[in-house]
């Protein structure tokens, strides 16, 4: 999308002019948006008309909330029976748009949204379509399970969205995506987008499709050769700290700081101003005569950076710009490719960092697809790279002030002391060197143990068609064959049953011990929690610690400074038909006599990481669905 002006409108006249629904607008104004994307601006008219649309668009155009907008304009917040269904190729890609739909929603209240997808518990699912919700969102798979098992109800469904057709043709999804829309009503308004449209595409258009627009948006977006772009993957460190590191060992003239929200801009620039960062924030509440004056003084360099939304740096073209970072990664190509084209201006060289979450990997491939360049990873600064860089800013002060003279006076008073209290003077040099540095540490302490990556909550490399490993599309696990070792973390964990006393859990070194609401009286088996966590945070099985398993609950050890998104998610994660509501553990471990419960009859092995359902669902009632064979996921 482009970028927002700057003045602070409350609602942008671009997505004004559409006709969307008036708390669309505003919902829109608090993430920055101002005028549609080409994909938008096409799709959005018709779709509200109630018309079918083809459309034709690279990933990371905007074509998310090309169909949501229109949607929501149009649907009834009560509760109930589905009203819209999206279906998505990958389970990432469902969570994306179920939590597009929630931030474009944000002023309905009792609006209901839900992904669905393999390799989660079946249980808040079904909770969830129970109570009614307004839109799925959902995976091939596991929406014909849901129909299958009769309890997803498409009966009252008014629009139905394909969303990267060509991917589920790719991924063997295209007779479940059939199945799906002849288990529709004949009357619901579709939208299929692809970006390519290959005949099997084709041919499902032209039979479901009643007349439809065809939208085709040609991918033009480029970035300047001139930027080297990188990135970073949020990983066993929070963003503000990563931040803090790269600007200080990072040469920089002077920097633009892009985060999602006003109010983010203004904590970002407080936390770097006490940092002693010369820092200060724009954003789309900030008038215009106080805009100019920041950006002067970007201009005179009394400012080194500037914590801005997209809305607020519009048109910003500033000589001393070097880098810029994201801080926050955009919501569409279209906006970083604006974002980073504040610097590398007229023909100069500049420098772009994009943080990238575990869960944000596919918008990083997307913006390298549309940009069509690669974004090279970065490592993060060691400690030892920034107390080098402190210390010889140190040393620049002293000689900078050497350089500026006038000390005689404080000479004096040095010689003064020194006679007085028979100390020398490079002892009182060190105190008053304290004194200037007041009550900032100089030095970053080093960890206890070297640096290494691979502690860090590293997301995996996965594979296109099989991102899940073992797992296929509805959430089943494969067999392990006969004489196949268990998993070394499988082998390694303690058997905690019985009657004898419980081992204590002592925490590994660089590692922070983690509490889980699910025990062996859940019938929980070391793999199943393992699996949950490295799937769920992005995290290699590897790097993951002691694990200890209780009556009731589960203690685990994961890499310090889990990131604060990756730690709610899995908060909400499920296994073995028990939410982890995962926190920080206390201590209090009950290890001298809370021997676990013994395992109930009945327990099966199986249903191992995200989400820990046991075997193959069953329909309610009845047995267990038909053989039918895996679907592969992403």
């Amino acid at each position: 999308m482009s970028s927002p002006s700057s003045d602070s409108t409350p609602a942008p006249a671009g997505f004004a002019a559409l006709g969307l629904h008036p708390e669309l607008l505003r919902a829109l104004a608090d993430v920055g948006y101002e005028s549609p994307s080409p994909i938008q601006a096409a799709t959005i008219p018709p779709l509200l008309e109630g018309r079918d649309v083809l459309g034709t668009a690279q990933t990371g155009t905007g074509k998310t909330a090309a169909f949501a907008l229109p949607i929501l304009s149009r649907i009834d917040m009560k509760p109930g029976k589905p009203q819209s269904l999206v279906l998505a190729p990958t389970r990432e890609l469902a969570i994306q748009v179920a939590e597009a739909f929630q931030r474009y929603a944000a002023h309905f209240p009792g609006f209901q949204v839900l992904p669905i997808y393999g390799g989660q518990g079946y249980g808040p699912q079904l909770h969830a379509l129970k109570r009614g919700v307004n839109i799925v969102v959902g995976t091939p798979g596991r929406v014909i399970d849901h129909l299958e098992r009769g309890t997803l109800d498409l009966s009252e469904l008014r629009y139905l969205v394909l969303d990267e057709a060509d991917e589920m043709l790719r991924m063997g999804f295209i007779d479940d995506v059939e199945k799906v829309l002849q288990a529709t009503p004949p009357e619901r308004q579709v939208a299929l987008f692809s970006a390519t449209m290959p005949a099997p595409i084709r041919k499902i258009a032209q039979h479901h499709l009643k007349n439809p627009v065809e939208v085709n948006i040609k991918s033009s977006t480029t970035t300047a050769a001139n930027i080297r772009q990188r990135y970073w993957f949020v990983s066993g460190m929070h963003k503000l700290d990563a931040m803090t590191r790269i600007l200080e060992a990072e040469p920089f003239d002077a920097m633009i700081i892009f985060a999602r929200t006003k109010q983010a801009t203004e904590e970002l620039a407080e936390k770097l101003q006490a940092r002693g960062l010369a820092a200060a924030a724009i954003n789309g509440d900030i008038a215009q005569p106080q805009r100019e004056r920041v950006i002067q003084q970007l201009k005179d360099g009394k400012l080194d950076i500037l914590v801005a939304t997209d809305v607020a740096a519009r048109g910003l073209d500033v000589e001393r710009i070097s880098h810029v970072m994201n801080y926050d990664i955009p919501y569409d190509t279209e906006s970083y490719v604006h974002r980073i084209g504040r610097t590398g201006r007229a023909g100069r060289s500049g420098e772009a960092i994009l943080f990238v979450t575990p869960r944000e990997k596919g918008m990083l491939r997307s913006i390298e697809r549309a940009t069509r360049q690669p974004i090279e990873e970065m490592k993060l600064p060691t400690v030892e790279a920034v107390n080098d860089q402190r210390i010889s800013r140190f040393k620049q002060r002293i000689t900078d002030t050497l350089a500026i003279g006038e000390l005689g006076l404080f000479q004096q008073l040095i010689e003064q002391y020194e006679q007085e209290h028979n100390i020398p003077a490079v002892e009182i040099a060190a105190a008053l060197a304290r004194i200037a540095q007041g009550d900032q540490p100089l030095l970053l302490t080093p960890p206890p143990k070297r640096e290494a990556p691979a502690r860090e909550f590293a997301p995996r490399e996965r594979n296109d068609r099989n991102d899940r490993g073992d797992r296929n599309d509805r959430g089943d696990r494969r067999p392990r064959p006969e004489g196949e070792e268990r998993p070394r973390r499988e082998r390694e964990a303690p058997r905690e049953f019985g009657t004898r006393p419980l081992r204590a859990h002592v925490t590994e070194q660089g590692m922070k011990t983690y509490r889980v609401e699910v025990g062996h009286e859940h019938g929980v088996k070391p793999g199943n929690i393992i699996g949950a966590i490295a799937n769920e945070a992005g995290l290699e099985s590897q790097f993951i610690g002691r694990l200890s398993i209780r009556s009731e609950f589960s203690l685990i050890d994961l890499p310090d400074g889990m990131p604060p998104e990756v730690f709610q998610h899995l908060q909400k994660v499920w296994v073995s038909q028990q939410q982890l509501r995962i926190h920080e553990w206390d201590g209090q471990d009950a290890s001298g006599g809370d021997a676990p419960a013994p395992r109930k009859g009945g327990f099966r092995p199986g249903g191992g990481g995200g989400g820990g359902f046991k075997g193959k669902p069953r329909p309610p009632g009845g047995k267990p669905s038909g053989n039918k064979p895996p679907r592969k996921f992403k």
